[in-house]
């Protein structure tokens, strides 16, 4: 078995044909599916799939290219939105991009902190969306982590060796997409390598990052599979091992 930890289904290309892409899922061993919130519209369409499908859960959060949008959001706003949603299971994505900069560091930094508050209030995942923010993203959450208890989630890891170390000296888990596939890959592969199996988790980021031999295609949770056996390789281990090891780091962090 199979969990993609990060989809996003109501993304149009996804969504037009869920029925379809949720049953080729399966037909690769994918069970489970957690989808992803990036703005409050996206969060209306979650509520509906994840209320249609019994194998799919999701989250809210706003993408830190979306927080212009969003600048008075804050952390009771965010409790008040899940209303114990039994099938929310997570806070984000959530996190810091500047390498496109489509909102204000400050403004990004601001609801970092919310989703962070509301995170360790309903004792939930944080799932961290860091680009180009390496340096502030660890420094938010080290500070933070001293003041609320929380378990979080890297999502889409493509840092250096010294950023997995220092998040794994945090207690983070890390989410590994179809970029490992990548023919070029070699800096995260690297780093990679030297991450505990029983620290990582595998996702689509689909419809993005379509690992090859799709890559440049609108990605699915059903392409999994090919991240999956990419990461066998680099461990150096059976395609069982990782299918087992990172259904089972999923159902400790996200307690399901």
């Amino acid at each position: 078995m199979i969990i993609d930890s990060h989809c996003h289904l109501d993304f149009p290309n996804l969504y037009k044909d869920l029925d379809g892409v949720i049953k080729r899922a399966d037909l690769n061993e994918v069970k489970y599916l957690l989808t992803i919130c990036t703005t409050l519209k996206s969060f209306e369409i979650i509520k509906d799939i994840i209320k249609k499908y019994k194998n799919v859960y999701g989250t809210f959060g706003i993408h830190p290219h979306e927080t212009k949008a969003f600048k008075n959001l804050n952390s009771e706003f965010i409790l008040n939105s899940i209303e114990d949603n039994k099938k929310i299971i997570g806070i984000g994505e959530t996190g810091l991009d500047y390498y496109y900069n489509h909102s204000d560091k400050l403004i990004q930094k601001k609801i970092f902190y919310e989703h962070i508050k509301a995170s360790s209030e309903l004792n939930i995942p944080l799932i961290v969306h860091t680009r180009n923010a390496e340096s502030d993203t660890y420094d938010i959450l080290k500070s933070e982590m001293k003041n609320y208890n929380l378990k979080v989630l890297i999502h889409c890891f493509s840092g250096t060796p010294d950023f997995a170390k220092k998040l794994l000296d945090l207690n983070c888990f890390i989410s590994l997409s179809g970029i490992i596939t990548f023919r070029k890959s070699f800096d995260l592969i690297d780093a990679v390598s030297n991450i505990p199996i029983n620290k990582l988790l595998v996702e689509t980021d689909s419809p993005y990052l379509s690992p090859e031999p799709y890559r440049g295609k609108s990605n699915e949770p059903a392409n999994i599979i090919h991240t999956v056996e990419k990461l066998a390789k680099i461990k150096n281990v059976s395609k069982d091992i990782i299918m087992k090891s990172t259904t089972e780091n999923f159902l400790k962090i996200f307690n399901i």
